[in-house]
């Protein structure tokens, strides 16, 4: 034996090593079985080729007869791999009979049979099943993701099987040494290229959904009131190869209680959940590591394979992520770490987003309960009014008319004494008129919306000195039915409290009032040119209870679903008042 001759084998040893041990790495890396057999099915290789080389050297039969059962044994091994990475198929007893089958048949070809035809020709037989099975795996691992990698490996199977067929005739023709060995060499580098190849496309699809799912956590803090972030994770799974169904769990020990589904798994309820789903769940949410598993033979409710990814522990128990498909989920090829942590931020993004709903609850709770306080003080304020003037205002009319019929009675002793008691009344009577204005304004129910701020600003003027412009024309005549009875009433307030505010705290000598409709709402807008505010205390006037009446002005005008918005005039403040209106 001629070391030329041993340059071939030798050559497809160590290159099928160093690719063995790749795969070994990639499995101590992360953890998948399927880089554990595939490396496993590569390391038979070179032990078969080890065995060749030491027969070629010694000619002992028993070397030929390990090469035999090494080299079926890659076939299997192959095959496996490739059934543990496209459906995570467990170990079956059945598997047994075909990893025996090279044992027992290599006796027979070796050591009993003379015909090379014959035993040559069932061994090669049994190598082109099992490569061919093993692309029938990848072609259909392909039907279902549409996976580039998967149709790769496919065609390499097959031409592989293909190959196989012709050791008899190479052998015959002594063409196999050593091109036999390069062709084996070259189908070994391509499924080597090709398990490669799908490595990074399930990293990269694997990537893709974490990508997916952080742009979810980024958007939480954004997301309105009626978005839901569990609903948006879930939906993210349902986007990728194969899932066809993902949900939500909390566990408590033993008892489950489904959260929310999507997909398939909506039809699921915490009772219907499928045992293998409830048992994986129970064990995710204890050990705290991802999972991911395959179920060949199951019932019919049971989904072939089962994500479950563990998010937060609290003292209400764990939330699992669930997601169920056809194929190995595109989480497979990442580490527990990562899946970990990942894990860890959807759930405090849960948590955080149930805290903001609850909030945002709250928060909607108070501004209801202050819109309802105050129209119970508007409505407690027109009842006053109301009295005031229809019962204790007649009450002091028809005291002055007795006072006047007394006059005229009486002697001229009683004219001056009685005069001063009409002037007394004349007094009350003009203190309560200003008691019910300024509780509910008659002006503004008998007159209508503009008269009573022109009356407003009449009195501005006359009490205050301040210069006042107004103009009211760009408001539609007649405007009966434009604002609601609320809305009027939120608007005179509004220009009350505002006007005050001018005469306390500007120091103006002219403000400037206008009123207009403008894209369906009634716009009120007050400038002064006062001294105006800073930019960063104008920030917090309105937000502030007690801060100058405008944080009362902002809750009132909310209340009939209009805005007040504060920006500086230079010099001065401008104040506007949004309202919706009624009709246009």
């Amino acid at each position: 034996m001629t070391p030329t001759s041993l340059a071939a084998p030798l050559l497809q040893g160590i290159v099928t090593a160093g690719l063995a041990l790749l795969l070994t790495h990639l499995y101590r890396r992360h953890g998948k079985s399927h880089f554990r057999w595939w490396a496993i099915a590569l390391a038979m290789r070179v032990l078969s080729v080890l065995a060749i080389l030491i027969f070629l050297l010694t000619e002992w039969m028993g070397f030929l007869y390990l090469h035999q059962v090494f080299l079926g044994w890659t076939a299997c091994g192959l095959v496996y791999a490739a059934q543990v990475f496209a459906w995570q198929s467990v170990w079956d007893r059945r598997y047994w009979l075909v990893a025996a089958f090279p044992v027992i048949w290599s006796v027979v070809a070796i050591f009993i049979l003379d015909n090379f035809a014959l035993a040559a020709g069932v061994a090669v037989l049994f190598l082109a099943l099992a490569t061919l099975w093993a692309g029938v795996v990848f072609l259909r691992y392909r039907r279902h993701t549409r996976s580039p990698a998967a149709g790769f490996l496919a065609i390499a199977m097959f031409f592989w099987a293909l190959h196989h067929l012709d050791y008899p005739l190479l052998r015959a023709r002594g063409a196999w040494d050593p091109w036999g060995y390069h062709l084996d060499l070259l189908f070994t580098l391509t499924m080597g290229a090709g398990v490669l190849l799908l490595v990074i496309e399930e990293q990269r699809e694997g990537l893709r959904t974490l990508t997916a799912l952080s742009g979810d956590l980024r958007a939480t803090p954004r997301r309105g009131a009626d978005d839901d972030l569990g609903e948006a994770l879930l939906a993210r799974p349902l986007g990728l190869r194969g899932v066809r169904g993902a949900l939500l769990i909390q566990v408590r020990g033993e008892v489950l209680s489904l959260t929310r589904a999507v997909g398939d798994a909506q039809s699921w309820t915490t009772d219907t959940i499928p045992a293998q789903v409830r048992v994986l769940a129970r064990e995710v949410a204890q050990s705290g590591r991802a999972r991911l598993e395959g179920y060949a033979a199951t019932p019919a409710d049971t989904p072939p394979f089962v994500a479950v990814l563990p998010l937060l522990t609290t003292g209400e128990g764990t939330m699992v992520l669930v997601i169920v498909g056809d194929i190995a989920a595109p989480f497979a090829a990442l580490d527990d770490g990562i899946l970990r942590v990942v894990g860890e931020q959807v759930g405090h993004a849960l948590e955080r987003d149930a805290l903001t709903r609850r909030l945002a609850q709250r928060t909607s709770d108070l501004e209801r309960l202050s819109i309802r306080m105050l129209q119970e003080h508007e409505s407690q304020r027109q009842r006053i009014g109301r009295e005031l003037h229809d019962e204790t205002a007649q009450v002091f009319s028809a005291l002055k008319l007795q006072l006047g019929l007394l006059r005229e009675q009486g002697g001229v002793a009683f004219h001056a004494p009685i005069d001063r008691l009409v002037s007394w009344v004349d007094r009350g009577n003009m203190s309560i008129r200003q008691v019910t204005d300024g509780l509910r304004p008659a002006v503004l129910d008998d007159l209508g919306l503009v008269p009573a701020l022109r009356a407003l600003l009449v009195d501005l003027r006359e009490w205050s000195g301040l210069e006042v412009e107004a103009d009211l024309t760009a408001w539609p005549t007649p405007s009966r039915g434009l604002l609601t009875s609320e809305g009027e009433v939120a608007l005179f307030r509004a220009l009350q409290e505002a006007l005050s505010n001018v005469v306390r705290h500007a120091g103006a000598t002219t403000v400037y009032v206008t009123l207009a409709v403008q894209d369906g709402m009634a716009v009120l807008t007050i400038v002064d040119n006062g001294a105006g505010v800073d930019a960063a205390v104008l920030a917090k006037l309105a937000s502030t209870p007690g801060r100058s009446g405008l944080f009362g002005m902002r809750e009132r005008v909310a209340s009939v679903g209009g805005r007040l918005t504060l920006t500086l005039a230079h010099p001065g403040l401008r104040v506007r008042i949004d309202i919706p209106v009624i009709i246009t």
